[in-house]
């Protein structure tokens, strides 16, 4: 669910659209704006697990019984939502899961599920024709590097701040054994068997000040980036992908570098 606890998986199907399962289900405002830790952080404690078999997911959170939230039926309500730009229509959950989120972050909201993940495009800038994205911030698969993490350390480390873990920064995919940034220079690359497009930087926000198990705000390490990591107007740290065909990833895999800058 996009806003919740990341899970971590041993391996996962890539579909066009991103990993199988993830950030299908969404949170959003009486408006259907959507709804994330930059503006409701305790989102980082609500752990979601997801049931492949039936689709369904369960959630919990400290001090809050949990519920299993089943995927809508074919007739479902269809409700217009917004996620920055992108203008689309995804299922209402029902009744039950509005006033368990609601409760939960003391204010009304709904949850949807994107029944048809082909309905949302890519920005075209970066993507081909049918190029397609869940309700991921812009792209199907986030990158980041264990390297660059490690560097990004040491900058905090010499400024006399904590170091921060991987989970601050919400990847789909973290490779090891690359010198750090490197995967600036990347433009294709695969995984495994499967092939991706690097379509472009992540610019950072606030959620990676956010502790991702207790809520918490700070100001690192955006305030670090912001020194060492400003390129143009964005605070980059991690590559967005583009999958050129399906297959499944596994923790292990072999990354190989197809084409760089």
């Amino acid at each position: 669910m996009k806003a919740a606890r990341a899970v971590d998986l041993e391996e996962s199907l890539v579909e066009p659209w991103g990993l199988a399962g993830d950030r299908r289900w969404l949170l959003v405002d009486r408006n259907g704006r959507f709804i994330s830790q930059r503006e409701k952080s305790p989102l980082a404690r609500v752990i979601v697990s997801y049931e492949s078999a039936a689709g369904s997911i369960s959630v919990s959170a400290d001090g809050v019984t949990g519920t299993t939230i089943t995927p809508p039926a074919p007739d479902a309500p269809l409700l217009k939502v917004t996620v920055w730009s992108s203008i689309l229509l995804a299922a209402a959950a029902g009744p039950e899961a509005d006033a368990w989120f609601s409760a939960y972050l003391r204010c009304p909201v709904r949850l949807v599920y994107l029944d048809d993940p082909t309905r949302r495009p890519v920005d075209p800038q970066y993507g081909r024709d049918g190029d397609v994205v869940s309700f991921a911030d812009g792209y199907p698969l986030l990158l980041t590097s264990a390297g660059s993490l490690g560097e990004l350390g040491d900058w905090l480390a010499a400024a006399r701040q904590p170091r921060v873990p991987m989970t601050r920064f919400r990847p789909s995919v973290v490779v090891a054994g690359a010198p750090p940034w490197a995967e600036d220079r990347w433009r294709r690359i695969r995984i495994g068997t499967v092939p991706f497009r690097v379509a472009k930087p992540c610019g950072r926000c606030v959620v990676t000040t956010i502790d991702q198990l207790t809520g918490t705000r700070g100001k690192q390490p955006l305030k670090m980036l912001g020194k060492r990591r400003r390129i143009g107007q964005h605070l980059v740290f991690g590559q967005y992908l583009i999958p050129d065909s399906g297959g499944v990833i596994r923790v292990g895999d072999p990354v190989e570098i197809l084409a760089a800058a």
